[in-house]
């Protein structure tokens, strides 16, 4: 039996030191049969350990309704089958700017902030799913003949939360459902972080991107002894829609990371490989500095985060400049950098010929219409990734009063008696032109990703304010909403479609021919925004906003011969065809 130990100035396995030299990989954000490929790669830069969180509103969208979530136990397998023990961030919240942060939507709608206490209804929901997903993991651990050698307990609470009974009471359910590896806990290198986040007893590590000796100074503050630890080294970042790509460094980055290795302390690379945030599950990040309560950011769908291994797989020079540091502290040559994967062999343009507008769309995959007092929020409905459409006449007779969709999360499309009258965000939460009496009003909105990290996590999505004609709310408002998910096979093959005219909002489709099928990045010139599958695979929100240009196509989505392509266009539709390179 392997034993592996939290010592009193660094980490033992079976009684000799070792230096946990670690990258995070999200099972979630890669095609399983491309994990491989990718452990082998951090294997070839000098890692000896993977770390990953498990979303817990990937694997239960629904209460009650689980996923798959022996993919984790899989995961871990494959890990070890490539030589690298395994950290596991099981949550319940995980922030990695996934949408809401982990936590579903049906948790957070219903218990609002509540969340993330000692709440009684938000603990007996925890260890329900922690029930479920714990397996996986416990019988996966280094004592057991498995490659995991820590958990976490929640994440990063001190960067929101006091309530030290609730991770006591996170700790105790994890060790009560059978782990017995050492537990941890990750916070920034600030005060009032690592006092809030951390536990009595258990490893408390931190989290920076730069100034190592200051960060880890912060933690000898809290905690004289036992190891140091970077559980979470930025190396790149994220974007978001409407912003500027980021990027760092790559000799810089290299700096930083020789830093914390010459201070003597274990680290994990956050992203190794960050990979991409299928199926519309990019979250989003309130603006406004530290206090995270200003304009909505939503992250786009790649997740390649100036990682030094990209969204496709291939090393880059952040990659050979981490490797060279790295070497220094394994034993042993590294392994060499295994191939990459296949690319697509040549570019491909994929016309599509049918479409179905998006009333109809919404009439055969939605959920029920009904008429409500007040407009229901997202959560009301439950909506996780989607849109809702709500409907209303304006009583009359009445002069033309302005229209306010007030407390509006995230953009809503508005039409006036079946025309197009504008386009509504938080900040310009009004339409341009006054509405009369006797109108209807159609709202079509859309979230752009819940809120993962910060005070206004967990915030409800819709029209969470009521509608104002002047200063009198409009009741009797009729909703339905439509689930990303909806889109199966059955579902979309028994829409009704018609030809393609214009630039209609709505699904359109079409077929292309592989031959040479790999790795793609799929392009939609003058497209508006929206979301699109290959062969049934959701790869997530496309939007001309930028930064982001064109979505990632996993190798293995694609098939020799005949392929299907939808895409769900939410604004103005562009030429009829994507193109794969």
């Amino acid at each position: 039996m392997t034993v592996f130990r939290v010592g009193e100035d660094g980490f033992e396995v079976d009684g000799r030191p070792v230096r946990l030299l670690s990258g995070a990989l999200h099972y979630f954000r890669v095609h399983e049969e491309q994990w491989g490929h990718r452990l082998r790669m951090l294997r070839a830069m000098g890692l000896n350990c993977v770390e990953t969180y498990v979303p817990w509103n990937l694997h239960e969208p629904r209460s009650g309704e689980v996923h798959d979530v022996a993919a984790v136990g899989r995961f871990l397998d494959a890990a070890q089958r490539e030589g690298l023990w395994v950290i596991v961030r099981p949550g319940p919240y995980i922030c990695a700017e996934w949408e809401n942060g982990g936590l579903p939507h049906w948790v957070t709608g219903r218990l609002g902030a509540r969340a993330r206490t000692s709440d009684v209804e938000f603990m007996a929901s925890v260890e329900r799913w922690f029930g479920v997903l714990l397996p996986q993991v416990v019988e996966r651990q280094v004592d057991r003949g498995g490659p995991v050698l820590m958990v976490q307990v929640e994440n990063e609470y001190g960067s929101y939360g006091s309530d030290r009974r609730y991770l006591r009471a996170v700790a105790d359910l994890l060790v009560g459902l059978g782990v017995t590896v050492p537990l941890f806990t990750s916070d920034g290198p600030e005060d009032h972080m690592l006092s809030g986040g951390s536990v009595p007893g258990v490893l408390a590590t931190v989290n920076f991107g730069s100034r190592a000796r200051e960060a880890f100074a912060s933690l000898r503050r809290h905690r004289p002894g036992g190891p140091l630890m970077c559980m979470e080294f930025w190396c790149g970042w994220f974007d978001h829609w409407g912003a500027k790509h980021v990027v760092r460094d790559p000799r810089e980055a290299a700096d930083a990371l020789r830093e914390i290795l010459e201070c003597g302390a274990s680290v994990n690379l956050y992203m190794a490989h960050g990979g991409t945030s299928f199926g519309g599950w990019a979250g989003a990040n309130r603006g406004g500095g530290a206090l995270h309560e200003g304009p909505l950011e939503p992250d786009v769908t790649s997740y390649d985060y100036d990682a030094p291994i990209d969204e496709f797989g291939r090393p880059t020079e952040k990659f050979w400049l981490f490797r060279e540091v790295l070497a220094a502290y394994v034993e042993g040559p590294l392994p060499e950098v295994p191939r990459q994967p296949a690319a697509l062999a040549g570019p491909v343009a994929a016309r599509l010929t049918a479409f179905t507008a998006l009333g109809g769309v919404l009439e055969a995959l939605g959920g029920p219409e009904a008429e409500y007092a007040v407009p229901p929020s997202f959560e009301d409905l439950d909506v996780d990734r989607g849109l809702v459409r709500y409907a209303v006449t304006v009583p009359g007779p009445r002069q033309p009063y302005p229209l306010r969709a007030r407390g509006l999360r995230d953009l809503a499309l508005v039409y006036v008696d079946g025309e197009r009258a504008g386009v509504l965000t938080e900040e310009e939460p009004g339409l341009a032109e006054p509405v009369a009496g006797h109108a209807r009003v159609e709202l079509w909105v859309e979230s752009l990703g819940r809120v993962n990290y910060g005070p206004r996590t967990g915030e409800p999505k819709g029209v969470t304010g009521g509608l104002l004609h002047e200063r009198q709310f409009l009741h009797g408002v009729r909703a339905r909403g439509l689930r990303l998910d909806a889109f199966t096979a059955c579902g979309v093959a028994a829409l009704p479609s018609a030809a393609v005219e214009g630039e209609e909002r709505g699904l359109y489709r079409g077929s292309f021919e592989v031959f040479g099928a790999g790795d793609a990045a799929l392009e939609l010139p003058g497209w508006g925004r929206g979301f699109v599958w290959v062969n049934g695979f959701c790869l997530g929100r496309y939007w001309s906003a930028g930064p982001q240009d064109a979505l990632y196509v996993p190798g293995p989505v694609l098939r020799e011969g005949g392929n299907e392509v939808w895409v769900l266009e939410l604004d103005r539709a562009g030429e009829p065809r994507v193109v794969l390179r």
